[in-house]
């Protein structure tokens, strides 16, 4: 297994930007305080997934780390966890999430009490058997009941590592039965780095632009450099301004830009940006003592909350992308939320 960067967390042997959390885990595990249960949180596209298969790596070898939590490439552990096929590793994933984490699947009741049953055995090849939920939220509720059996009675030597976009959208239960690992989002210059260790054909400038508006997430700037949506975001700076800013035409082509078919991806990207841009907005405002243009403090805090759930809505109920987009370009100018009515079907309808 080549030591070269990966998108894809069972095979990269590279994580930047978590130090602190390996540091964690690596002094609960020579402390032999190691938590049954670990809930991974943080943005995503920062390297929860990626940190999760680390550590998996680093447990079922039993603790064999060249550097920190990173097993040897050519371990054959590390060779079955890639390849999938390590009969200690129990995986459920909410695929198909996207790059900015939409989940699209639910994992079920059924692959969970499977998944249970099978940490539930004596290890076949390690002293540790490990289960992957990736990510946590995309359980039901009565898979996430299910899941709550074994947290309550966890077998011995068995490790659970919950990854989570939102953690609050989990059961208070299975939180506090938890050990809360937060990994942190990446310094710019890290995507950057990123960036042109995956995309070294990209344009320079344009990997530059999606760095600095990537949030501190890879997975967010790898999005805004590749989709083709989004080819008006390199000239937003600042994006909740350039929006506010649209007259009534630009506003309605760019609409239409996200209603075409399969962009259903790019107005998930859409959403997430203009909130982070409010989350920057808001820094900024508390630096400078709340005073400047715009939307304010308060403002920014009700739109990203509402605008989270237009985008849920839509996405949710297939509602009409341009109308989305119209209506929150509409709040965004106007600093006020989107009237949930606006866009939630009749029941009449």
């Amino acid at each position: 297994m080549a030591d070269e960067p990966s998108l894809e967390p069972r095979r990269a042997s590279r994580l930047v930007g978590q130090g602190a959390a390996e540091a964690a885990f690596l002094q609960a595990w020579r402390g032999g305080r190691i938590h049954h249960a670990w809930l991974l949180t943080g943005p995503p596209g920062i390297g929860k997934a990626t940190f999760a298969y680390r550590v998996a790596r680093f447990v079922l070898t039993g603790g064999c780390g060249t550097e920190g939590l990173a097993a040897p490439p050519t371990h054959p552990v590390a060779r079955k966890v890639a390849a999938g096929s390590h009969p200690d590793l129990i995986v459920l994933e909410g695929y198909a999430t996207t790059p900015i984490g939409a989940i699209r699947e639910r994992i079920g009741v059924d692959e969970v009490r499977a998944a249970a049953a099978a940490l539930r055995k004596t290890p076949a090849e390690s002293a540790w058997r490990v289960g992957i939920i990736d990510p946590a939220e995309a359980m039901g509720r009565e898979a996430a009941n299910a899941l709550l059996k074994l947290l309550e009675e966890p077998p011995p030597r068995t490790l659970l590592l919950l990854v989570s976009h939102a953690p609050g959208r989990l059961l208070p239960t299975i939180r506090s039965r938890c050990r809360r690992l937060a990994l942190a989002p990446l310094a710019e210059a890290d995507v950057a780095a990123l960036l042109a260790a995956l995309r070294p054909d990209a344009d320079v400038a344009a990997r530059a632009r999606a760095a600095a508006l990537g949030g501190g997430s890879v997975g967010r700037a790898l999005a805004l450099l590749d989709d083709e949506v989004a080819g008006w975001l390199p000239a937003a700076a600042d994006p909740i301004a350039a929006l506010a800013a649209l007259d009534t035409p630009r506003a309605h082509a760019l609409a239409e830009t996200f209603a075409r078919p399969g962009a259903e991806d790019s107005l998930a990207l859409f959403f997430d940006l203009v909130r982070a841009g409010l989350v920057s907005r808001a820094r900024r405002l508390v630096r400078e003592g709340g005073h400047g243009e715009g939307p304010s403090l308060e403002a920014c805090a009700r739109l990203w909350e509402n605008l989270g759930e237009v985008s849920r809505l839509t996405a949710g109920l297939a509602l009409d992308r341009k109308q989305a987009v119209l209506t929150a370009l509409g709040a965004m100018s106007r600093g006020v939320p989107v009237p949930l009515d606006l866009i939630r079907p009749r029941a009449d309808a």
